[in-house]
Protein backbone atom coordinates (compact mmCIF):
# COMPACT_ATOMS: atom_id res chain seq x y z
CA UNK A 1 0.00 0.00 0.00
CA UNK A 2 2.05 3.30 -0.89
CA UNK A 3 2.41 5.69 1.84
CA UNK A 4 -0.19 8.49 0.94
CA UNK A 5 -2.66 5.97 1.11
CA UNK A 6 -1.57 4.63 4.75
CA UNK A 7 -1.22 7.97 6.26
CA UNK A 8 -5.01 8.42 5.49
CA UNK A 9 -6.14 5.09 6.48
CA UNK A 10 -4.15 6.02 9.88
CA UNK A 11 -6.69 9.27 10.42
CA UNK A 12 -9.67 7.42 9.19
CA UNK A 13 -12.21 5.66 11.39
CA UNK A 14 -11.73 2.17 10.73
CA UNK A 15 -13.46 -0.86 12.45
CA UNK A 16 -10.85 -2.99 14.46
CA UNK A 17 -9.79 -5.63 11.59
CA UNK A 18 -9.37 -2.75 9.33
CA UNK A 19 -7.37 -0.55 11.79
CA UNK A 20 -5.10 -3.97 12.33
CA UNK A 21 -4.26 -4.36 8.79
CA UNK A 22 -1.74 -0.83 8.50
CA UNK A 23 -0.62 -0.85 12.33
CA UNK A 24 0.70 -4.05 11.69
CA UNK A 25 1.89 -3.48 8.24
CA UNK A 26 6.30 -2.92 7.69
CA UNK A 27 7.77 0.21 6.48
CA UNK A 28 9.47 0.18 3.19
CA UNK A 29 11.14 3.13 2.51
CA UNK A 30 10.89 4.21 -1.58
CA UNK A 31 12.54 7.27 -2.67
CA UNK A 32 11.01 10.47 -1.60
CA UNK A 33 7.83 7.88 -0.01
CA UNK A 34 7.15 4.67 1.22
CA UNK A 35 4.97 1.31 0.92
CA UNK A 36 3.55 -0.49 3.78
CA UNK A 37 3.08 -3.75 3.53
CA UNK A 38 0.26 -5.72 4.53
CA UNK A 39 -0.69 -8.72 5.11
CA UNK A 40 -4.31 -8.74 4.91
CA UNK A 41 -7.57 -10.73 3.64
CA UNK A 42 -8.68 -9.72 0.21
CA UNK A 43 -11.71 -8.28 1.69
CA UNK A 44 -10.23 -6.35 4.06
CA UNK A 45 -7.89 -4.97 1.30
CA UNK A 46 -11.04 -3.88 -0.46
CA UNK A 47 -12.84 -2.15 2.06
CA UNK A 48 -9.59 -0.19 2.92
CA UNK A 49 -9.25 0.80 -1.13
CA UNK A 50 -13.19 1.88 -0.69
CA UNK A 51 -12.21 3.83 2.49
CA UNK A 52 -9.15 5.77 0.17
CA UNK A 53 -11.94 7.77 -1.98
CA UNK A 54 -11.42 10.73 -0.73
CA UNK A 55 -7.87 10.97 -2.31
CA UNK A 56 -9.58 10.99 -5.78
CA UNK A 57 -10.86 14.53 -4.72
CA UNK A 58 -14.22 13.48 -3.80
CA UNK A 59 -16.65 15.45 -1.51
CA UNK A 60 -15.65 19.26 -3.02
CA UNK A 61 -11.50 18.76 -1.76
CA UNK A 62 -9.25 19.25 -4.44
CA UNK A 63 -7.48 16.05 -5.89
CA UNK A 64 -3.70 16.30 -5.33
CA UNK A 65 -2.33 14.14 -8.59
CA UNK A 66 0.11 12.38 -5.93
CA UNK A 67 -2.72 11.40 -4.09
CA UNK A 68 -4.85 10.29 -6.95
CA UNK A 69 -1.97 8.19 -8.61
CA UNK A 70 -1.43 6.48 -4.89
CA UNK A 71 -4.96 5.45 -4.74
CA UNK A 72 -4.85 4.06 -8.01
CA UNK A 73 -1.61 2.36 -7.88
CA UNK A 74 -3.61 0.61 -4.87
CA UNK A 75 -6.24 -0.32 -6.54
CA UNK A 76 -4.11 -1.82 -9.37
CA UNK A 77 -3.11 -4.09 -6.89
CA UNK A 78 -5.59 -5.00 -4.81
CA UNK A 79 -7.53 -5.80 -8.67
CA UNK A 80 -4.14 -7.78 -9.27
CA UNK A 81 -4.44 -9.42 -5.70
CA UNK A 82 -8.57 -10.20 -6.12
CA UNK A 83 -8.03 -11.65 -9.97
CA UNK A 84 -10.71 -8.21 -10.13
CA UNK A 85 -9.83 -6.55 -13.97
CA UNK A 86 -9.59 -2.68 -13.17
Amino acid sequence: MPGKVADLLRTADLEPAERAAPDQGVTVRRGQGYTLRVSATPAVHRTLLARCQPLDGAQGAPAVPAQRKARREYENRVSTLTGDTP
